[in-house]
């Protein structure tokens, strides 16, 4: 039994008595509807996130203290991380996982449609609070995303209140999303869809819903622990109460490494899925994509005080940590020579969701070797809290997460809406985005090298030129998203048909390529003698 099914097949039971209008976004369960919610919450958030980024670049755009005040400059930084992690990439990705997952194994929805619907009509409310705490007396969320008592406990504002809840819901939300994906791929498979038969895409999502399972809650704690610490007299990360602030790290850290595998993890998926089709040939070495992925996943929970390695830790505990990061780069590396391979001798073409996969496999990978720098505990004691992390994990999550969710979107777009989008604009998205977000990004590895602290709104003048080019190139990333909206408006509106086979691959199997295929479906490509 083929899992492709059309839409009318798919959507048939959903027919009967559709609410119209505004309720039938409020009321919907159909994968699909919510799937879009997903995606277009995500790219209002990733612009709301994006205007904070620009206040940033804007203030350091030169030495001295031009447009905010520090505080503003501290809430800014703050609440551009959470958005962006869990307002933007998050979500798109769980929208990712609502529209192609039940058509990718054959299911005739979500397993839970009820919880779906909650799971994303909470989220608005999350950040709705936490955007509503900036206008509160003393301010927003000033401690950086990732609230390091005392920063958040001894030291913060009364937002903090707000923040924690916000967080609280967010966390719900993931669960629950978590929890649909592992129930769906688990119950309502086609027969036939056997496990190493799925498309990768549903294996690293349904390895990305464990994740999220195992570490949400310990989010839940690490939050909670602060909030009573500053409303409820405990002490869990002050010294003067028997606590201890590097508790706090542990706790968050626990939580926080693997959660950056949850946010890249799709991201293999989608550009596994996209590689084959544009080089027209099955995936090189499904099975071990799968077993790096799992690989992943249980090495991400071993090295989570590689973000500790200047609070003192003993000599053997930072060698462990070292060595336990440094074999994360084994099976990453797996992915990047199976995508390589894949390639090899394909019949390559290079529309836009190819252009943004191969851009992501590119600078994905330079955000993996500046990551194995910082991963070296000695050199560590240099790079730590310096312009140079911000340039790696920006590197692994705009360069990887978001160049990956913008390839999806490319690559399913015409599925979506059953119209393609103009190919001359999503070329010029992509060369504008290319050029710029190397601009924003690569000095600041230099930056770094040289010494200028992260999340500090002034700097000295050495830093001065390549700062101005950093900002620029930010204002131009930017700016370039802009072509992105107009191509999706234009696409949704209407354009040209989009055929049963959009992206000419194998024979019908172009939204499917990433599970085995068998031999005869695929054509040869012309041997070159």
């Amino acid at each position: 039994m083929s899992a492709v099914v059309t839409d009318h097949e798919h959507d048939h039971e959903h027919h009967d008595h559709k609410p119209s209008g505004i309720k039938r976004w409020f009321y919907t369960t159909n994968h699909k509807d919510i799937g879009t919610m997903y995606l277009v919450f995500a790219l209002v958030m990733f612009f709301i996130g994006g205007a904070m980024a620009m206040v940033i670049r804007a203030e350091l755009f030169q030495p001295g203290m031009q447009f905010v005040e520090p505080n503003f400059f501290n809430q800014m930084t703050t609440v551009h991380g959470l958005i962006m992690v869990f307002g933007a990439v998050m979500p798109a990705f769980t929208g990712l996982a609502n529209w192609m997952i039940p058509m990718m194994i054959g299911a005739p929805d979500m397993a839970l449609p009820r919880m779906n619907n909650w799971s994303f009509w909470i989220l608005p409310f999350a950040f709705l609070i936490l955007l509503i705490s900036l206008f509160m007396p003393g301010g927003g969320p000033s401690f950086g995303w990732t609230f390091y008592a005392p920063l958040s406990t001894t030291y913060s504002g009364d937002s903090t209140a707000l923040f924690v809840f916000s967080v609280h819901i967010m966390g719900i939300s993931s669960i629950m999303g978590a929890i649909n994906v592992i129930v769906t791929i688990f119950n309502l498979r086609a027969p036939g869809m056997t496990w190493m038969k799925m498309p990768l895409f549903v294996w690293t999502w349904l390895i990305t819903a464990f994740l999220l399972i195992m570490v949400m809650p310990v989010l839940a704690g690490a939050v909670t622990m602060v909030l009573t610490d500053k409303y409820f007299g405990t002490s869990f990360f002050d010294a003067a109460g028997g606590g201890d602030p590097v508790l706090f790290q542990h706790i968050f850290w626990f939580f926080g490494h693997p959660e950056v595998y949850i946010m890249i993890l799709p991201a293999f998926g989608i550009v596994s899925s996209i590689v084959p089709t544009f080089a027209r040939k099955p995936l090189f070495g499904y099975a071990s994509m799968v077993y790096a992925t799992s690989s992943i996943a249980l090495l991400s929970f071993l090295v989570w005080a590689h973000h500790m390695f200047t609070t003192g830790m003993p000599v053997a505990g930072a060698l462990f940590f070292m060595y336990c990061t440094m074999l994360i780069a084994v099976p990453t590396g797996v992915k990047v020579f199976n995508w390589v391979a894949t390639m090899w001798r394909g019949a390559m073409t290079f529309e836009v969701p190819m252009m943004f996969a191969l851009a992501f496999i590119v600078l994905f990978t330079i955000g993996g070797f500046s990551g194995l720098m910082l991963a070296i505990t000695p050199a560590d004691f240099q790079y730590h809290d310096t312009y140079f992390v911000v340039a790696h994990f920006h590197y692994v999550l705009v360069t990887g997460a978001v160049f990956s969710i913008i390839a999806a979107a490319y690559y399913w777009l015409p599925k979506w809406t059953g119209h393609m989008y103009d190919e001359k604009l999503g070329q010029w998205h992509f060369w504008c985005s290319l050029i710029s977000v190397n601009l924003l990004f690569f000095p600041m590895h230099f930056v770094g090298l040289a010494g200028m602290p992260r999340r500090i709104p002034d700097y000295a003048l050495q830093f001065a030129d390549f700062n101005a080019f950093i900002s620029i190139g930010g204002f131009l990333f930017g700016a370039s998203q802009l072509i992105f909206v107009w191509l999706l408006v234009k696409c949704a509106r209407g354009g040209e048909k989009a055929t049963a086979q959009v992206w000419e691959g194998a024979e019908g199997l172009e939204w499917e390529v990433p599970s085995p295929a068998p031999y005869h479906t695929f054509e040869t490509p012309p041997v070159i003698k």
